[in-house]
């Protein structure tokens, strides 16, 4: 059964809804600004794995009671004036953390948007997987503010709101599978802005990058057409992201996020090589190997295969059974 469930998308018309801004979590808000509160507010669920995204404008005062004992991470995403989270003072894609079962406190002094995620602390482990520091449940049970870079801030979380836009666009169930390739996106944004300010970690030994290699293909393997994320990798391997790219650079000339990417693209030429015109369409293939904007897709694709995917459908798909030829 599908774990993915479009929890809620609508817009705000006063300041109460704003108590359900984080799907799962009760918020006691106050009106600081004035004028009507307008705006909107999304979440999006997958299994436990909550996201949520808000915009509004006026000012406004949030407090979380500490009886959520669920970890929170969140990420400023606007702000036409001064947003402060306990003693921090947030700047854009800044990310703050709020520890399970204890009380928040945040003063937005003007028109914002946010993004927060919301689960379980035993997930870290994997959802972090391959980066020590934060794969470490430790890491996450004090409240953090973490600066995001100047230069590369924004592009996490530019690519979390187009997530955002395309899951809330669905409707349905994704596969288990899948699922977690949607979640690890959805954490792969926080956590780039995280580790933008962490200090770099050079410790540990690169082991062998071909016999690395063959670990990460043989579970790939395993994984069989399934869309598999670079955390994942990390964690069943415990191995860092840096690690990772110095070993698929030095073999492949390309990183593990590129070569992923490549993966997935032959896996919906196979799969489409082999549908039935009028049997399933390019966007459900795509998003099922974890592609959520079909335009950079569509150029991916016609870059590495020479031929649009619609073209590649439109092929009589090939026999089950015995040697065949594939038509140029």
């Amino acid at each position: 059964m599908g774990q993915f469930l479009l929890v809620d998308s609508k817009k705000l018309d006063g300041f109460e809804g704003l108590r359900q801004a984080v799907h799962g979590s009760h918020v006691d808000v106050m009106q600081l600004g004035r004028g009507r509160l307008r705006g909107t507010l999304s979440h999006v669920g997958i299994g436990e794995f909550s996201l949520s995204i808000g915009a509004f404008n006026v000012g406004m005062r949030t407090q979380r009671v500490s009886s959520d004992d669920k970890l929170i991470i969140g990420m400023l995403l606007t702000a036409q004036e001064r947003v402060a989270h306990w003693a921090f003072d947030m700047q854009l894609n800044d990310v703050l953390v709020i520890p399970p079962r204890l009380e928040h406190d945040g003063v937005f002094h003007g028109a914002s948007a946010y993004a927060a995620m919301r689960f379980d602390l035993s997930e870290v482990a994997s959802l972090f997987g391959g980066e020590a520091r934060l794969s470490d449940p430790d890491t996450w049970r004090s409240r953090g503010h973490f600066r995001a870079d100047l230069e590369t801030g924004g592009i996490a979380s530019r690519r979390l709101v187009r997530i955002m836009s395309h899951l809330r666009s669905r409707t349905g169930s994704l596969t288990p599978s899948t699922a977690d390739f949607w979640k690890r996106s959805i954490v792969e944004c926080m956590a780039a802005n995280v580790m933008s300010s962490l200090p770099p970690d050079d410790s540990g030994w690169l082991p062998s990058a071909r016999r690395l290699i063959r670990r990460v293909e043989d579970h790939l393997d395993e994984a069989g057409t399934r869309p598999v994320h670079v955390s994942e990798i990390c964690a069943a391997l415990s191995v860092s992201r840096r690690t990772l790219h110095r070993a698929f650079q030095e073999v492949f000339g390309l990183g593990p996020v590129s070569f992923l990417r490549h993966k997935r693209l032959c896996a919906v030429y196979s799969i489409l090589r082999r549908s039935a015109p009028g049997s399933t369409t390019v966007a459900a293939v795509a998003m099922q190997q974890g592609f959520y904007e079909l335009g950079r897709f569509a150029q991916y694709y016609l870059a590495m295969f020479g031929e649009h995917p619609s073209q590649t459908l439109g092929i009589a798909p090939l026999p089950t059974g015995g040697d065949s030829i594939a038509r140029a």
